[in-house]
């Protein structure tokens, strides 16, 4: 049986780990290297600080039971990672492996969880680049970011992810990251040179995520991102992973979430989310309602983040909508925008 942990639990088995065995520094001081938990698994981390605001790990870990982590909702950096082997399978919100990297963007991201598998040695890199840093070395001179950079920078909105092929060229440059035969000074360029090479990779592949035309989708794949869309709406407490649902309709996950882009233009992930907000938005209008009970009938069993993710999305908390929709039955007050209005659902 997969281990089953929260954030909170994930980081306190790592600090208890490190008070029995604290992080080595490597013979040039650039890299801080911790080993895997063994109460977890097997396995390491290499975090090197390249410069401030730009941070590489690479990572080699195996869960021999698989683990189970549930994040939490967080401010989130910008992100990339790409696995050599492995994988993470995070439900609508993104599956990953060696055929499928990883872009996040700035901004909020949601309490993902997270399914890693058993006995998979999972090997890459793992970028993490702070949106002050991105702006300095990529704003014009007006401050503005070049387009295919924007999508990164959500603010205190929710982030925008991104699953770009892995391609050989991706898989070369992980691999010399991996194995740099430097040290010291020569080390820190040579890596920091590699990971915007990788950088850039993924964000050309990004970019041909994001603009493949829509008529790629077969009639039937259309029918079935229809389907699988129905299934969300009508599971919103208990709603099927990524992997489970691609099974469901009978695709792969990458079918999938490309065509939850293609016909609704957001993944999976963000479809459910804005649904939950539609129907919340409607439920918080009738009377003798909680915030707490319409948390819980749309998915979320802690109403604080039901609540942040519902003023996210209107621009108010779940309690003012309440008031002003009693206000609104004695004509003192306009009712927003209802969520339907606002994106083309099925």
């Amino acid at each position: 049986m997969s281990l089953d942990l929260t954030a909170a639990e994930f980081d306190d088995v790592f600090a208890d780990a490190q008070q029995q065995c604290p992080p080595v520094t490597s013979a040039d001081a650039l890299e801080s290297i911790q080993t895997l938990p063994s109460q977890l698994g097997y396995g390491y981390y290499r975090a090197i600080e390249l410069c401030s605001g730009l941070e590489l790990v690479i990572f080699h870990e195996t869960y021999p039971d698989g683990l189970i982590y549930r994040g939490v909702e967080n401010p989130h950096p910008i992100q990339f990672m790409v696995h050599l082997s492995g994988t993470v399978d995070s439900g609508s919100f993104l599956y990953q492996d060696s055929n499928h990297s990883y872009i996040g963007g700035s901004g909020i991201q949601p309490a993902v969880t997270n399914y890693h598998l058993a006995n998979q040695p999972e090997i890459g890199v793992n970028i993490h680049l702070q949106p002050q840093l991105l702006r300095q070395l990529f704003a014009t001179p007006t401050g503005e970011l070049p387009p295919e950079f924007q999508p990164l920078m959500q603010g205190d909105d929710w982030q925008q992810v991104f699953s770009p092929k892995v391609t050989g060229a991706m898989r070369a440059v992980v691999q010399q990251i991996i194995d740099c035969p430097f040290t010291g000074t020569t080390k820190r360029l040579y890596l920091q040179s590699k990971v915007f090479e990788l950088m850039a990779l993924q964000l050309d592949g990004m970019s041909s995520e994001k603009t493949a035309p829509s008529g790629l989708l077969k009639a039937d794949t259309t029918a079935r991102i229809h389907y699988a869309a129905e299934i969300l709406r009508s599971h919103l407490e208990n709603p099927p992973s990524n992997t489970e649902l691609a099974k469901q309709i009978g695709i792969g996950p990458t079918t999938l979430n490309k065509g939850f882009r293609t016909v609704f233009g957001v993944t999976p992930f963000a479809y459910l989310t804005r649904y939950r907000m539609e129907q919340a938005e409607r439920l918080l209008r009738q009377p003798d309602c909680t915030v707490a009970e319409v948390a819980n009938q749309v998915g979320y069993a802690n109403p604080a983040q039901f609540s942040a993710a519902f003023k996210r999305q209107f621009g108010m908390t779940p309690r003012e909508c309440m008031r002003g929709s009693l206000a609104n039955s004695e004509g003192d007050a306009l009712r927003p925008t209802p969520l339907s209005q606002r994106y083309s659902t099925p």
